[in-house]
């Protein structure tokens, strides 16, 4: 199991400040709430903490009861921050409070801390992404990188993972984080069964990007959808990009371009994700070999899975499967 996981339910702590959008604060609830062990025992307990206990305000016409003071996040494993409609120094003049220094102050050393939409800003605020990549919505890009020039802001992707520290762009792709942060404790099959009961895509492609405003683009034009269907029906073989815009009977470079403005991200970027997606699956659900799962995921040779897998996961194909193989706690 990843770092972050033990033999007692993982402790999330989630972050309520005043302002505080419900949808935001549900999320951790809703989303580690559903991860079941192989016994049916919960993998999470989820506990809300405030500036002191009592009443917190929302953007919403009622507000929320918080039982927890800042004290709870001493006991954490993981702290998550969502985002709030009342803007405080974080996103201002990109200081804490001092009340939330004195919060992050009771935060374990090798805690894990996650934040969804503009609950980016405090964690950059408190010094957490200097030097790291991170994102938060779109529309507070602009005014981010203002505060946070220390910072490698990419207001293209749905979170970004520093291994201690992640950030999420809009409310939404908490629920990505969430399920990815599963992922990693507890591996793809746990993570899927989560999202089946949240009735949510295991893993949603591309970023944010695609959902930026652009002008309507022209009704008639054709899409990317039918080459990206092909490609995962024949992932085990080489593609090209060549390959793929003749699928739809483009030009490379158009069909490059459109891809990037549907899905958010490259043709190439994209087939790696789903290349890794498909080797992780297979590590974990199957007994086949590692040269046989390099040839099914297309990466053609042992070697270069063990390559994109340790980049993008720090581990082995053998020890993916040697810790996701194991029962779940």
């Amino acid at each position: 199991m990843s770092e972050f996981t033990g033999d007692s339910p993982h402790r999330v702590a989630v972050l309520a400040r005043p302002g505080l959008i419900p949808f935001e604060l549900a999320t951790a609830h809703r989303v580690f709430g559903r991860a079941r062990g192989a016994a049916g025992t919960p993998l999470y307990e989820v506990r809300t903490c405030a500036r002191v206990p009592g009443g917190v305000r929302t953007d919403a016409d009622f507000d929320i009861t918080v039982e927890h003071g800042p004290e709870l996040l001493a006991e954490a494993d993981t702290v998550v921050i969502p985002a709030t409609h009342e803007p405080d120094r974080a996103e201002t003049c990109g200081q804490l409070d001092p009340w939330l220094a004195e919060a992050f102050a009771r935060i374990r050393p090798h805690a894990r801390l996650a934040s969804v939409c503009t609950g980016a800003f405090v964690l950059a605020a408190a010094g957490l992404l200097d030097g790291a990549a991170a994102t938060t919505h779109w529309m507070a890009a602009e005014r981010f990188r203002a505060l946070y020039p220390a910072v490698h802001l990419d207001p293209d992707v749905l979170y970004t993972d520093n291994g201690r520290v992640l950030t999420s762009a809009g409310d939404a792709s908490g629920i990505d984080l969430c399920l990815h942060m599963i992922r990693c404790d507890h591996g793809t099959a746990i993570a899927n069964e989560v999202a089946r009961a949240i009735v949510m895509p295991p893993h949603r492609e591309g970023g944010q990007a695609q959902f930026i405003r652009r002008p309507a683009p022209d009704p008639q034009r054709s899409s990317t959808v039918a080459a990206r269907s092909w490609a995962l029906r024949n992932l085990n073989r080489p593609l090209s990009l060549r390959e793929l815009a003749d699928r739809e009977a483009m030009s490379v470079r158009t069909f490059t371009r459109r891809f990037r403005e549907e899905v958010g991200l490259s043709p190439t970027r994209w087939l790696l994700t789903q290349r890794l997606d498909r080797a992780r699956a297979l590590l974990e659900e199957t007994d086949l070999a590692v040269d046989r799962i390099a040839a099914e995921s297309g990466f053609g040779t042992a070697a270069s899975l063990r390559q994109h897998l340790h980049a993008s996961l720090g581990v082995s194909p053998s020890a993916y499967r040697a810790t996701f193989r194991e029962p779940a706690l």
